[in-house]
């Protein structure tokens, strides 16, 4: 039987490292994304009581990011080690899971666009199912707050939002000390001021709506997010596109790499 033999038939040097230097970065990043969820993890004494985990009423932001150092650990293990070692099962389980993340990506890109009020909705409820677990855990409140100070916003829709917390709510009789306030987040501040006043949306809300705006800020942030998001899609197709080059760049380095070293086996 004759086989055909390619002439100088080897795996691209090239094509190999550049793969390896393409997923040490990201199996570093990973490493980093790990050791710092499980940092804060550590430091909530989460580590030590698993329970808590399942107590929070809101969403933790260390899920997020144990979940990205997970998957980017994964992907780029597999794809330094498959590279190096020239391990077919590892370069296409890379590119697969690449391929398929980037295809969940363009499906939700896809179905953002056809379903916007139900998304509108979905971030409102998840918004204020956030709301409403703000005292629990300190990512979600440090998020919040940086949230609504960043963009100065108060609430999904406004201060009156804060109804859904507990501690904030100006109904019941409960007697917190920022009943009918709102977090020091939302209040507007003085640029001059280097210490921030934590007490400065206590009883905010006992005030008249139209006083509110000398004190916070009453724009929601969902509704800024819609003023946003309009003059600043350029913005945001760039960093899309560029996420989508990544991956592309990712799964054709694999592919190029999977094809040579059949090649070289089939040669010998």
């Amino acid at each position: 039987m004759y086989y055909y033999r390619y002439e100088s038939a080897e795996v691209s040097c090239c094509y190999k490292y550049l793969m390896f230097s393409y997923n040490i970065i990201f199996w570093l990043a990973g490493v980093a994304f790990l050791a710092v969820g499980f940092w804060a993890w550590s430091i909530k004494g989460v580590l030590s009581d698993l329970t808590q985990v399942t107590r929070l009423h809101g969403f933790d932001p260390v899920w997020l990011v144990l979940l990205v150092g997970g998957v980017t650990f994964i992907l780029g293990f597999a794809g330094c080690v498959g590279a190096l070692r020239e391990n077919i099962c590892l370069l296409k389980f890379f590119s697969g899971v690449i391929g398929f993340i980037f295809l969940l990506e363009l499906t939700g890109a896809v179905l953002v666009v056809v379903f916007q009020s139900q998304v509108r909705d979905w971030i409102n409820d998840f918004f204020l199912a956030n709301v409403k677990g703000y005292r629990d855990d300190i990512d979600l409140q440090n998020l919040i707050d940086s949230l609504q100070r960043m963009n100065h916003c108060c609430g999904a829709h406004g201060p009156n939002d804060w109804d859904q917390n507990v501690y904030f709510s100006c109904n019941g009789t409960h007697r917190s000390r920022e009943k009918c306030g709102v977090p020091f987040s939302c209040c507007v501040t003085d640029p001059a001021d280097s210490v921030v006043n934590g007490q400065c949306g206590y009883d905010v809300r006992h005030r008249k709506a139209r006083d509110w705006t000398d004190h916070i800020y009453t724009k929601g942030c969902i509704t800024v997010l819609e003023d946003w998001l309009p003059d600043n899609l350029l913005t945001v197709a760039i960093v899309f596109m560029v996420i989508a080059l990544l991956q592309i760049v990712g799964i054709y380095l694999a592919r190029t790499l999977i094809w040579d070293i059949k090649k070289f086996n089939f040669s010998y």
